[in-house]
């Protein structure tokens, strides 16, 4: 035997025979591993949000820098008070409360799917059965567990904080670092919140992607919920069911001590925070409960009367041999995005038909705005004037939310691909004569195919909802402005099946969520702080454009449209030819 190989074989094995140090560390205990995987999340949305603050904030100077200027930004917060109350918008903590605060419940879209899979995730898998095999008692892992989502909860609300901080110090605000400290707690317990949510309905349900499907559906209910009352006059006890409400209570960033007035409009809302946190502790509380008297792969039994009636099925129906959903890979896919798709066109197609109603009750307003407004008076002559133009203005302002919604349900859908082929499911679907890549193109037909009757129904209900409110809109603009979600949407998947060719499922879907945060903020952003057009083409809504003035934007479309059949053909290459599963 060759002295050099038992050299060269004694080095590697006490080469691996020391892990390192610094790995080990954080498999130490749940606790540390789950917080580890939340690591990339934190950094990620910490540093994101808190950098839009300091953006924002560092700008605000310029923005109110005249008498006229500052006269234009308030005028103007008087009439989008729907959205958020306006508070103090003449100075750099008011105006972002105002304008961005409501923006920050993207943050939300985290905890509730990390918290959908926290338990769940890990049943689907079969983890946990390895986990609770050791000497621990259920109660002791979901509480490390959720201390662990606690911990990076609170970090990206500290990273927002110190960067709201030096962004105030930038713009001379008057808000401290306490108040910073108590903007980022505000905005972590209101993610908190739906995080519980979350968790909670995961006890009821078999799969993580039907309770953060939910929860999602629930954060766009709460939001509509809480504007009800500042459109509706008398309908306040209608908001309060909702935590949004309560989360808006409090404007650390607009101190009242800076104000010399006792209100509650200013300042940070001691009672409103603890609201939040009530909600937490009882909604998670009620999850652990929950999760601790159930089997572990089962879910929660619903009491009778919730129950749907049961019909006997006879034997020969007993399998479902003949279902129409198993006679292709296309169909097979289709009944899996059915039920899910139904709820995300009913909030897509519903918040379209909600704008339409909201720029109804302020039609008014934004007509005496015009004539007394030079800020909002120079935007609605660029698009030709005329009360018709400055409805259509405002809901294209507004409709820059749809592709956004339809991009995000893509993002699920892209997730799901993913973890389907992590959990091993597509093992079982392979192992039949189906070649790689019809799997693959026949699950994203069916991803356009619901895509195409999502945007086609928004039109139907945005169509319903202006005929009923007696608004005026060119019909052709506003089929452009609907329609043309949809490559955006697909454009958002296949990046999805991109990602998955190399990237595991939580990272794959943590960079597709903070990819299309990036995006968003960059258009949502950018044109009110002058940056360049170059910047602004960084973005995929810059290419939705405004269709609902100038109709649709041929070019950019099928720019969309390429970009997403290369981004495909990619995934594809790389699915037919990789390791499933790695």
């Amino acid at each position: 035997m060759s002295p050099a190989w038992k050299i060269s074989s004694c080095a590697t094995t006490r080469a691996m025979a020391r892990p390192p140090r610094r790995r080990a560390m954080w498999f130490k205990s749940i606790y540390l591993k789950t917080l580890r995987e939340f690591r990339i999340a934190i950094l990620g949305w910490g540093v994101g949000m808190g950098l839009l603050i300091y953006v924002v904030l560092a700008a605000v100077p310029s923005l109110i820098a005249t008498p006229a200027a500052r006269a234009s930004v308030v005028s103007l917060g008087g009439t989008f008070a729907w959205i958020a109350e306006p508070i103090a918008l003449d100075t750099p903590g008011g105006y972002v409360t105002w304008k961005y605060g409501l923006t920050l419940l993207i943050i939300a879209i985290w905890p509730l799917i990390a918290c959908s899979r926290l338990l769940r995730g890990e049943e689907e898998r079969g983890s946990l059965d390895a986990l609770l095999s050791l000497p621990r008692g259920r109660v002791r892992v979901v509480l490390e567990k959720l201390a662990a989502v606690w911990t990076a909860l609170l970090g990206i609300g500290l990273l927002i904080a110190l960067l709201a901080f030096a962004g105030g110090k930038t713009a001379s605000a008057d808000f401290g670092l306490g108040d910073a400290l108590l903007f980022g707690l505000n905005v972590a317990l209101i993610c908190g919140v739906f995080g519980s949510i979350a968790l909670l309905l995961s006890q009821f349900t078999q799969e993580r992607g039907t309770a953060s499907g939910l929860t999602g559906g629930l954060l766009l209910v709460f939001i509509v919920l809480d504007m009800v009352h500042r459109v509706i006059p008398g309908t306040e006890w209608l908001s309060r069911l909702s935590p949004v409400y309560y989360y808006n209570l409090s404007k650390p960033l607009v101190p009242a001590s800076s104000y010399g007035v006792p209100s509650s409009s200013y300042g940070a809302n001691p009672g409103a925070m603890l609201v939040l946190l009530a909600l937490c502790v009882l909604l998670s509380g009620a999850a652990v409960w929950l999760f601790a008297r159930r089997d572990v792969g089962g879910v929660v039994a619903l009491p009778s009367f919730l129950r749907l009636p049961e019909r006997a099925v006879q034997p020969a129906r007993a399998l479902p041999v003949n279902a129409w959903s198993l006679r292709s890979v296309y169909t097979r896919s289709l009944g899996m995005i059915v039920v899910p798709a139904c709820w995300w066109t009913l909030v897509i197609a519903g918040f379209a038909a909600w704008m339409v109603v909201i720029v109804k009750q302020i039609e008014t307003q934004m007509a005496s705005l015009y004539a007394s407004s030079p800020l909002l008076k120079d935007v609605i002559t660029r698009v030709g004037g005329g009360d018709i133009s400055t409805n259509a203005t405002l809901l294209s302002f507004l409709f820059v939310f749809l592709p956004l919604l339809l991009m995000a349900f893509a993002a699920t859908q892209a997730n799901r691909w993913s973890a389907d082929e992590e959990d091993g499911r597509l093992e079982l679907v392979l192992s039949t004569p189906q070649p790689r890549l019809r799997v693959l193109l026949g699950r994203f037909a069916a991803l356009t195919t619901v895509t195409i009757i999502i945007g086609m129904l928004t039109l139907a209900a945005t169509a319903v909802a202006s005929l009923a409110t007696g608004l005026q809109f060119d019909w052709g603009n506003l089929a452009a402005a609907t329609l043309s979600i949809i490559p955006l949407g697909l454009l958002v998947a296949a990046i999805g099946y991109l990602f998955s060719g190399w990237l595991r499922t939580a990272v794959d879907t943590g960079l597709l969520s903070f990819l299309l945060v990036i995006w968003f903020f960059i258009s949502f952003i950018g044109p009110g702080l002058n940056w360049p057009d170059a910047t602004l083409r960084l973005s995929a809504f810059y290419y939705y454009g405004t269709p609902l003035l100038h109709g649709l934007p041929l070019l950019d479309t099928l720019g969309v449209l390429a970009v997403t059949v290369a981004a495909l053909a990619v995934a594809s290459v790389r699915f037919v030819r990789k390791d499933i599963g790695r």
